[in-house]
């Protein structure tokens, strides 16, 4: 089959790189757990965790046990800790898959026993702790009667203590630095008690900025993708974007002046205007909020978003861009010729972060993965 419509070159060469990167930022002593969850940023979760692996990852993070379970279907037998949220009813996929579950209840604890019990095993448990997300963990007042309680359970085995930053990414370390303290305090009250091998805190902006956070391992998220968590952390460690998002012009017309464009006739042409068709909308995960402000790349050169984005096309200004075809090649991340649109560009014109832009991309964007540096326009 021939190059799809819409499609999302994945530079697998980029990912081995931003993660040897951060590694060797990280030292020898602190593992780098790669985080893959939300099918890794909108990368493709299974190509880039054996990309990750084989560049020095030594396990993998999820955020689903679904997440966890499509791994091992696929035949990758890395370590796997689960960060999220779950049901006791899913403790039976957690244990038949070997998957590392992040436990914060008795009730999931219990079911997770059980099961292990049942499957002749000792599931490997971590226990996060909430040093000031205020989302998910146990207190940190409240983790030694939680110890004490995992403790009854003979087929469980807490492997590891850990927290997450909620400022780690801004400018001002203040608040993240007071987690930190609380965590390491807390966790080495318990390790004088219990006999737990793990501590990990730092995320990708902690990794770039905070080296005191390093701990036993670390898990970068976003910067394995070459993208930084924000324009406020250090951009020094020559990360490579790994993605490039592809559509085509499906069409080329000139509007009269007064013709409008898209739903509510939001732009209305005040001249006559080439007007270029890309057969890619909300449904493949572009924003809406990218009407009359986003831009595409044809022929190398900047084509402005007019009227708004629908759910499988939109359409741009090509007045300006002479030879403007059917066929031709759009790009909406990435670089064509001598100019490229960012991600951060991108969440800037829909008034998010980079992290939602590449997730956002929906299964209709075909993923190509790719292990040539030439193929990624970046």
């Amino acid at each position: 089959m021939n190059a799809p419509t819409n499609f999302a070159i994945i530079d697998l060469t980029a990912i081995a790189h931003n993660v040897a990167a951060l590694k060797a930022r990280l030292g020898p002593g602190t593992e780098l757990w790669a985080v893959v969850k939300a099918n890794a940023y909108g990368h493709g979760a299974i190509p880039v965790a054996r990309a990750a692996l084989e560049a020095g990852a030594s396990r993998l993070a999820v955020a689903r046990i679904r997440e966890g379970v499509e791994l091992r279907r696929a035949g990758i037998d890395a370590p796997i800790l689960v960060m999220g949220y779950h049901l006791p009813s899913e403790a039976e996929a957690a244990v038949a898959y070997d998957l590392i579950m992040t436990v914060n209840d008795e009730v999931f604890a219990r079911a997770l026993d059980l099961q292990a019990r049942d499957a002749g095993k000792r599931a490997v448990v971590h226990v996060k702790v909430d040093t000031g997300m205020g989302r998910f963990g146990r207190l940190p007042d409240d983790l030694m009667p939680f110890l004490e309680s995992l403790a009854s359970f003979r087929h469980l085995r807490v492997e590891g203590l850990w927290t997450h930053f909620a400022t780690a990414d801004e400018a001002d370390k203040t608040f993240t630095r007071q987690q930190f303290v609380l965590f390491r305090n807390t966790a080495f009250l318990a390790r004088n008690r219990f006999d737990i091998p793990i501590l990990h805190a730092a995320n990708s902006a902690a990794i770039l900025d905070l080296p005191e956070t390093y701990l036993d391992a670390a898990r970068p998220g976003i910067a394995i993708y070459g993208l930084y968590p924000s324009d406020e952390v250090s951009a020094d460690a020559g990360l490579r974007p790994a993605l490039t998002l592809v559509s085509h012009v499906g069409r080329v017309r000139t509007l009269p002046p007064g013709a409008s464009v898209s739903y509510g006739r939001t732009f209305i042409a005040q001249a006559h205007t080439r007007v270029a068709l890309l057969p890619i909308g909300y449904g493949d995960g572009i924003h809406r909020l990218l009407s009359n402000r986003g831009q595409a790349l044809i022929r190398g050169r900047r084509a402005p978003i007019i009227g708004r984005v629908c759910m499988d096309n939109m359409m741009v200004d090509v007045t300006h861009i002479e030879g403007v075809q059917e066929g031709d090649e759009a790009v909406l991340i990435g670089r064509q010729g001598d100019e490229a649109i960012s991600a951060e560009e991108v969440a800037a014109w829909a008034e998010t972060i980079n992290y939602e832009v590449t997730t956002s991309l929906l299964p209709r964007v075909v993923r190509m993965h790719t292990s040539s540096t030439s193929a990624s326009p970046w």
